[in-house]
């Protein structure tokens, strides 16, 4: 897929140098079911962050080195996720955490429960919990541990595999899950990091999108596309069926022209 190069992204061409390294992330797209279709929860990044800022997004962020121990799990093993998105079983396994515990701190939903059959209902009394771990105060494996919780990988499914282009000064290289929301678990306070967010049928928001009233990066705006197809009690078993290659937008000229190519997305 090809669109024409943004002005914003020309003025960068001349100063671009090697780029920096795109830094381990996850993230998650919690949905529900709604009266309109697939809802999905988005939050909207402040305008004062350095990274998407104004984009609308899905809870996650950056892999911590914290999240390589151990924790209390059931679902598929770390070689399981290491298979899906071509990785190590090392960091398929702090993938997996970094995943839940950045949507617990940034929402409140914790996909973790007392054994392998239920998840924590409740989490309202855990608010001091979720700061502790965003200031990194506390690791999630010792979280877990006190709260005699295990994390739930078996709610999780594999979905995509981006990386930020080159041509950013801030780069990531994220592995995104979807997740349906537990039963009895809503959305608590947002953290800082958001100035709006909320539950959305997706339609709405790709709609949204298309009018220029929403911004997305291409791989959230891709997600919603290919959530929007789905249902909360379909995601987990299309997941499994997906074939996960990596996706890297990048410049390119073509026609005396430059233009942002993003490998397509079909084969996905």
């Amino acid at each position: 897929m090809r669109i024409p190069l943004p002005d914003m992204l020309r003025d960068r061409i001349d100063s671009l140098g090697t780029p920096p390294p795109a830094k381990d992330a996850a993230t998650i797209a919690v949905v529900r079911d709604g009266k309109h279709g697939l809802e999905a929860f988005l939050m909207r990044r402040q305008a004062s962050m350095k990274f998407a800022a104004g984009m609308y997004v899905f809870p996650g962020g950056s892999v911590h080195e914290a999240d390589y121990n151990d924790v209390a799990w059931v679902g598929p093993a770390a070689d399981v996720w290491a298979k899906h998105f071509s990785c190590t079983p090392d960091l398929a396994h702090a993938l997996v955490v970094s995943a839940v515990r950045e949507t617990f701190e940034e929402t409140g939903v914790l996909l973790a429960g007392p054994d392998g059959d239920s998840v924590l209902a409740d989490t309202t009394e855990l608010d001091e919990f979720r700061a502790a771990l965003e200031d990194e105060h506390i690791t999630f494996a010792d979280f877990l541990k006190e709260q005699r919780l295990v994390l739930r990988a078996d709610l999780i499914g594999p979905w995509a595999h981006w990386i930020t282009p080159a041509f950013e000064p801030r780069r990531y290289d994220t592995r995104f899950f979807v997740a349906k929301l537990p039963e009895g678990q809503t959305i608590d306070s947002v953290n800082s990091e958001a100035d709006h967010s909320g539950w959305s049928p997706i339609s709405d928001v790709l709609e949204d999108f298309a009018k220029g009233k929403v911004a997305m990066l291409p791989p959230t705006m891709v997600t919603c596309q290919e959530l929007a197809k789905l249902s909360g009690d379909t995601i987990l078993s299309e997941a499994a069926k997906r074939e996960i290659r990596a996706i890297e937008p990048r410049i390119i000229e073509a026609d005396g022209e430059l233009w942002l190519e993003t490998e397509s997305w079909e084969h996905l």
